[in-house]
């Protein structure tokens, strides 16, 4: 009968493929062919309905890098609807155009008209003779350029913080931009004692708007090298996050989230030969000899505040009963301060765990520690706190390896993992089990006794913001999907640091960090997770180094145990 229908064949021919997929395949078919009648004049509305309904189907991805060549009509497909890509895109746009409304345009035609902090002017608000412990110190700050006049709009990139180097005490300042000017410089006053006050001035606003403009200009900063191995042979060929002349012929795709690496493929081996990524700066700027004047090192983190300092006395205030630290609550500014080398928080009560708790606390946990050199401090670190945590060997090599910590008679598992592209180092680091952040996160059950700590950032700051906000947002999308599957999942954001002042300022500078660090906060603002505050952490320290020192480290583990424990 349906030789007579030929148009018919092929229309059955496209549901049997579907069904092979279909996991129902058997009871599909057979609705389709009951469907079928002698009219036939209710197949097209059946057959429509089962197309809708298959276009719903999720395909999983089970393969995380794949040959262009290989990849399938079916694997090319969008692994979340449509309606799920829009969204992404809607809000990236939106997250961007906030950026570009907060570091707006700033052209210049002399380092004159730039602000200057030897002309710029600091005034503390109603000065008093005594302050107390708890109290608000204000400063207005009036930005001035090289000859004098006052600037007549904002966005100087600023750094304020508070310090008593005989207490080991310190904090950040809070920042608000008028945007004609003038800031207000807030301090909290958290301890007793002679405590200094300082407001840097990191970038010029011209220098700000330069360094935007200038980031979101290109990806070729940096160049990455890809080794492909063939038995004894072995291949470097260049490789890129977008698709470049150099870089035809091996595309490398994260389905879901549409993650893309790429490299030239080497004559005669396969795409699956890339073993190791490397990668080197390239001397690129898309900054103008004017502007390059901006980054001078005479011109960067210069103090705006100078010899200024006040008197705190305990004044007997009392203190503030505060809950204890708790996944989800939402962090002030500054969060926290450092005293005696100590950091404690200003929104939650911190307990103070012993080795007893700490191993206690640990028992039966995996904890899973995903994101840049950063968080590998901590897997470095955590024996020291743990001493019955020992590294168990991967047979892995390299220091962007994979790490495990072992306490096989607790069940405690701490691994920590490097995240995906873009990731940028001289050394080579394997990608054979690579995994982007949301990836490694959808492959997890979750249950009470799990544990994901996040951090990324500092590999992203000499590319296009875009694709930052674009990890940013996939992040969040699985850690939403894993609330679905296991809500009892904790999950920790570990906010990127600020690192030392004078490294180039184009590519890796902490001006990017902030925006980045900005992005973050307002990415995963409304979801129940537990944030420790590097960059403020960072900054109360006054540790600007790439890697903070173990005081550092020591004490982020220390918030990070008081949320889980």
């Amino acid at each position: 009968m349906l030789h007579k229908y030929p148009k018919l064949i092929c229309l059955l021919a496209a549901i049997c493929v579907l069904c092979i997929i279909s996991q129902n395949s058997t009871k599909f078919f057979k609705e389709a062919l009951q469907d079928l009648d002698p009219t036939y004049s209710k197949f097209p509305l059946k057959f429509c309905s089962y197309l809708q309904i298959w276009s719903a189907i999720k395909l999983p991805n089970s393969h995380y890098y794949s040959n262009t060549s290989m990849i399938s009509s079916f694997s090319k497909m969008p692994v979340s609807p449509v309606k799920s890509l829009t969204e992404t895109e809607l809000r990236v746009k939106e997250i961007l155009e906030k950026l570009d409304q907060l570091i707006p345009p700033r052209p210049f035609n002399h380092v004159n008209t730039t602000t200057s902090a030897t002309h710029s002017t600091a005034t503390i608000l109603n000065p008093r003779d005594k302050y107390c412990v708890g109290d608000q110190l204000d400063v207005l700050l009036e930005a001035r350029d090289h000859l004098g006049h006052r600037k007549e709009y904002g966005g100087d990139f600023l750094r304020a913080r508070m310090f008593s180097p005989a207490l080991k005490a310190g904090a950040s300042g809070k920042v608000t931009d008028f945007n004609n000017g003038t800031y207000l410089v807030s301090f909290t006053l958290f301890w007793e004692g002679q405590v200094s006050l300082s407001v840097l001035l990191i970038h010029s606003s011209e220098g700000a708007s330069a360094l935007w403009r200038a980031r979101n200009q290109g990806y070729d900063r940096i160049i990455f090298k890809g080794q492909f191995v063939n038995g004894t042979s072995h291949v470097f060929t260049e490789c890129s996050l977008t698709l470049t002349s150099n870089t035809k012929g091996c595309k490398y795709l994260n389905g879901r989230d549409q993650d893309v690496f790429y490299c030239m493929k080497p004559p005669h081996m396969p795409c699956e030969a890339l073993t190791h990524v490397t990668s080197r700066n390239r001397d690129i700027s898309y900054l103008t000899s004017k502007e390059k004047n901006l980054f001078h090192r005479s011109k960067v983190g210069v103090e705006i505040m100078k010899n200024q300092h006040i008197d705190v006395s305990q004044c007997n205030k009392s203190k503030e009963v505060k809950e204890k630290c708790q996944i989800g609550m939402k962090i002030p500014v500054p969060g926290g301060y450092t005293l005696q080398g100590r950091w404690l928080t200003t929104f939650c009560n911190q307990i103070q765990l012993d080795t007893a708790k700490i191993s206690g606390c640990l028992k039966g946990k995996l904890i899973y520690l995903m994101g840049d050199s950063t968080l590998r401090q901590w897997i470095y670190y955590l024996p020291k706190v743990m001493k019955t945590l020992k590294f168990f060997d991967l047979h892995e090599t390299g220091n962007f390896k994979k790490h495990l910590l072992l306490d096989a008679e607790k069940h405690t598992q701490i691994q920590w993992k490097k995240h995906s592209h873009p990731f940028v180092t001289y050394q080579l680091f394997s990608v054979i089990d690579h995994g982007y952040i949301p990836r490694e996160i959808d492959r997890l059950i979750g249950d009470k006794d799990t544990v994901i700590v996040i951090t990324f950032g500092q590999h992203f700051r000499p590319f296009p913001i875009d694709i930052f906000i674009r990890r940013a947002i996939s992040v969040r999308q699985a850690i939403e999907r894993l609330f679905l599957r296991s809500p009892a999942t904790k999950v920790i954001i570990k906010t990127e640091n600020i690192r030392e002042m004078h490294v180039k300022a184009e590519a890796l500078g902490d001006f990017h960090g902030y925006i980045q660090y900005l992005t973050m906060k307002d990415i995963f603002k409304d979801l129940s997770v537990g944030v420790i505050d590097a960059w403020d952490m960072t900054i109360a320290y006054d540790a600007k180094d790439l890697h903070p020192p173990d005081q550092v480290i020591g004490n982020q583990i220390n918030m990070f145990l008081n949320y889980i424990c």
